[in-house]
């Protein structure tokens, strides 16, 4: 059974479509990464929700093959949460004193950006640790490819009611098309635009983000702005994003919560974090 909650609007069906983007490193065949992220999807909403369906409207947008040649032919595999893993993280005051410590740190070095010119430095770390986003930003017809086929994607479900579920450099493609977006189509509204393990609140980021708008905040035609880390995920340094992005227009602000990704290793992978209790309850709301 495909779950789909419908509004009707003047008469007119309306389905909430989630719409998802991938992160960052090659991956498997397209089917086989939409598979898994629904399955990953499917098992947070059973387990921790107690919901069992079948299937729901997701899209998953598949960029990865624009960057390789051939699909990764030995992936990580998705293999379901062992009992008991998928747990709620509790804020301590530790949380704080980090989030506020990471802000100074990352005010400092866009200073640093600024006056001292350490833009190409920055470029050269990203070359090497990250050649997927490296090559986004130094080939700006690859930036442009990537982008549209989500902006394409978004633009498919303008009816519906639309969730963007993004993860590590996906959030940044998302989060580029959502200002595009709001520039030449600000009638389009994305319901919630989620982030999982984003690297949005890095310097050279922003920095990025600076050179294509005149500030960095929420992109006007996005509602709610939730973003989920987890503090161990060495991709999402910087855990909180509320003190880097002011408010849209219409008082829209980033809203930060820190999640146990049961995945293991670097806790970056997306299968843990589309199975976090607090993601499964966002994605229960919305379906």
């Amino acid at each position: 059974m495909l779950y789909r909650a419908y509004i009707s609007r003047g008469g007119t069906a309306i389905s909430n479509v989630i719409i998802g983007i991938h992160g960052s490193s090659n991956k498997p065949k397209s089917d086989i990464l939409e598979d898994w992220w629904r399955n990953a999807i499917l098992e947070g909403l059973r387990v921790n929700e107690g919901i069992e369906i079948a299937d729901f409207d997701f899209s998953s947008v598949y960029w990865v093959d624009r960057m390789y040649p051939e699909p990764d032919p030995n992936p990580d595999k998705y293999e379901a949460a062992a009992t008991g893993a998928l747990q709620t993280y509790d804020d301590g005051w530790f949380d704080v004193v980090r989030s506020v410590t990471l802000d100074f740190a990352g005010d400092m070095l866009d200073s640093m950006k600024e006056n001292f010119g350490i833009d190409k430095m920055a470029d050269g770390v990203l070359s090497i640790k990250l050649e997927d986003l490296s090559r986004y930003y130094k080939e700006p017809g690859k930036k442009e490819e990537l982008r549209g086929l989500l902006e394409k994607e978004i633009s498919n479900n303008a009816q519906n009611r639309i969730m963007v579920l993004s993860h590590s450099m996906g959030t940044i493609i998302a989060y580029d098309v959502l200002r595009a977006i709001g520039k030449h189509n600000p009638g389009l509204s994305v319901e919630y635009f989620i982030t999982l393990g984003s690297p949005l609140g890095l310097p050279h980021v922003k920095y990025k983000i600076m050179q294509e708008n005149s500030d960095v905040r929420t992109p006007s035609v996005v509602k709610n702005w939730l973003n989920f880390a987890d503090k161990r995920d060495p991709v999402a340094l910087d855990t909180h994003l509320a003190s880097d992005y002011r408010a849209n227009n219409s008082g829209v602000r980033v809203k930060d919560d820190l999640v146990l990704n049961d995945w293991g290793g670097i806790h970056h992978k997306s299968y843990g974090y589309l199975r976090t209790p607090e993601v499964s309850k966002v994605i229960k709301s919305f379906i």
